[in-house]
């Protein structure tokens, strides 16, 4: 990977605020439910980490081709070299799903997704390098113009200008820099993670919540009583064993009963309030208890174009504005095609192909092409475009006229 305009000349206290920054110091971890929330360790949450790759996998599925803008429709650009780069392999060492999938855990997590432009002494976009959102930060020289700090893992800190990245930002408030849904939603992953914490705390204790010995008399050693108590009865190897007690003692438990503190029902809540933050549909991570058959396909629709959809204009646009000139943007433009993600159900689909074959405007093969399958050959008639014979154009029906062909 090339690095430009390394930056030795940062005084001490500049790289203290930029070491500060990359670890975090700047912002305080710690929720409510005392567990610390970060970008990094969220993933850990089932929920957060569902939610980051159903997006992630699903954008980097999807094809991504350049396309050249024609007098009526468009075509693929596979001439222009930036083609290869956003559909194939951006580098030497990444495939274009590796790299989207990359960039998206990026973007979906810290809110922000940089890649490294590197070009040749023409200006020519040879290759495309991910950076980690973690290790940069944005600020303004004296002219007003941005310039991005990258700290690598060798804390080596390099300075960029928007010419030398290509930076897809999530919601915010400037409309450059995205907020990151892990700092803004801490309190609803915390909560979720405490939860997980003390299910795990909980089995691990043999299922059994906390308790008191009560003696009848006066102990002259009450932490050897508790030691040999916890020594042999405490913890899931423990656990089941009978208790002997001596001397009129008894056991009383006063930890709160699973029941009463709703812990799955909590459990439940906090994945429906992830995959609210995500604007993931709870079917898709895995929760189907209010998913039925008729509405599953619907729902997936709706993810595709309430949920994908912004992400992919935000990757289109910011291709379009920081991979191509200005000239290049009047002939060039990215598109995915989320054609396989939309298709409903078999018959649906065949309905829906009949009407358009019946009334001209899909042919054989344009049915075949959206189904991935292979052209009629041009002289078996797999680009012929047919109308049902009884039809008549709308001039002839106003004149009181029958078929064009017999008026």
């Amino acid at each position: 990977m090339k690095w430009f305009n390394k930056n030795k000349k940062l005084n001490n206290s500049a790289q203290q605020r930029y070491a500060d920054f990359i670890k975090g110091e700047d912002i305080n971890p710690l929720s409510l439910s005392g567990m610390y929330v970060s970008e990094e360790n969220s993933i850990s949450v089932s929920g957060v980490f569902a939610c980051v790759r159903v997006i992630a996998e699903d954008i980097a599925s999807l094809p991504l081709p350049l396309y050249k803008r024609l007098p009526r429709g468009k075509e693929k650009a596979v001439e222009h070299p930036l083609y290869y780069l956003i559909h194939d392999s951006p580098n030497e060492d990444m495939t274009a799903f590796a790299f989207k999938e990359a960039m998206m855990t990026n973007l979906l997590l810290w809110g922000n997704a940089y890649a490294q432009i590197i070009r040749d002494k023409h200006g020519q976009i040879l290759s495309l390098y991910p950076l980690l959102s973690s290790r940069m930060s944005i600020s303004k020289n004296q002219n007003g113009e941005r310039i991005y700090t990258y700290i690598n893992d060798k804390d080596e800190i390099y300075t960029l200008n928007k010419e030398q990245l290509l930076h897809i930002g999530g919601i915010g408030f400037d409309g450059v820099t995205g907020l990151s849904p892990i700092a803004v939603a801490r309190e609803a992953i915390g909560l979720a993670k405490a939860t997980e914490v003390y299910g795990n705390k909980f089995f691990a204790n043999g299922a059994r919540p906390g308790g008191v010995l009560e003696h009848p008399g006066t102990l002259k050693d009450p932490s050897k009583v508790r030691e040999s108590w916890e020594a042999v009865y405490k913890g899931a190897n423990n656990a089941h064993k009978i208790a002997v007690l001596e001397e009129g003692m008894k056991y009383h438990e006063i930890g709160m009963p699973q029941k009463d503190a709703q812990f799955l029902e909590t459990r439940q809540f906090q994945l429906n309030e992830i995959c609210r933050i995500f604007r993931v549909p709870p079917h898709l991570v895995g929760d189907l208890s209010r998913s039925t058959f008729s509405n599953i396909e619907h729902q997936s629709i709706d993810y595709v174009v309430h949920t994908l959809r912004p992400w992919l204009v935000r990757w289109e646009q910011a291709i379009n504005l920081c991979l191509l000139n200005e000239y290049e943007r009047k002939d060039y433009f990215a598109k995915f095609n989320v054609d396989g993600l939309l298709r409903g159900d078999f018959s649906a689909r065949m309905s829906g192909y009949a009407v358009g074959r019946q009334n001209g405007w899909y042919s054989a093969n344009d049915i075949r092409e959206l189904e991935d399958m292979n052209p009629i050959p041009e002289d078996q008639g797999g680009d012929v475009y047919l109308v049902n014979g009884n039809m008549v154009s709308a001039n002839n029906a106003a004149q009181g006229g029958g078929d064009e062909n017999n008026a």
